[in-house]
């Protein structure tokens, strides 16, 4: 990981899973540049859906969520880059897909807001990309690695002669 990068946790929920998207998000994100460290199809258990989900543990929707977010399996991801949990933010689109800008993967895929498809690290919570990324993953299952492609994506990595 070089000084301008971050890592971030995304997820493919449920739907997006049954959907047949996990390419199409995938592709998005490393199109944009940033690149996969941690990636594994899963299932979340109760327990886990409550931790991941607890700020939301005193809101009317906490049980909708958990219920939803068990009800299949997901793909869970560490992605890593420049500023990349804003980045991500921004590929995602607004939470209700009927709000998301096409072009963004919850415009151009999400119908409404209960199956929106993706989950990403709040760029606003501090410490949520740790919490998040530890819930989910070892520090083991984490790989790092070089993308020799970096050097096109950010400039200040390229070698100007």
């Amino acid at each position: 990981m070089t000084d301008h990068d971050e890592r971030t946790f995304v997820m493919v929920k449920p739907d997006g899973v049954q959907r047949g998207l996990i390419g199409d998000i995938v592709t998005r994100l490393e199109t944009k540049g940033l690149k996969m460290v941690g990636g594994k199809f899963m299932r979340i258990d109760e327990e886990l859906a409550h931790e991941h989900y607890a700020e939301h543990e005193d809101k009317p929707f906490f049980d909708g969520l958990v219920s939803f977010i068990t009800s299949g399996p997901v793909f869970a991801m560490v992605w890593e880059g420049a500023d990349a949990t804003r980045q991500v933010r921004q590929l995602m689109g607004a939470t209700d897909a009927q709000d998301a800008a096409p072009g963004t993967i919850r415009g151009d895929y999400g119908n409404d807001l209960g199956h929106n498809l993706i989950h990403g690290s709040d760029h606003e919570d501090e410490g949520a990309n740790e919490r998040e990324i530890a819930l989910f993953f070892d520090d083991d299952e984490l790989v790092d690695w070089d993308r020799d492609a970096s050097a096109w994506v950010y400039e200040d990595l390229a070698d100007h002669d």
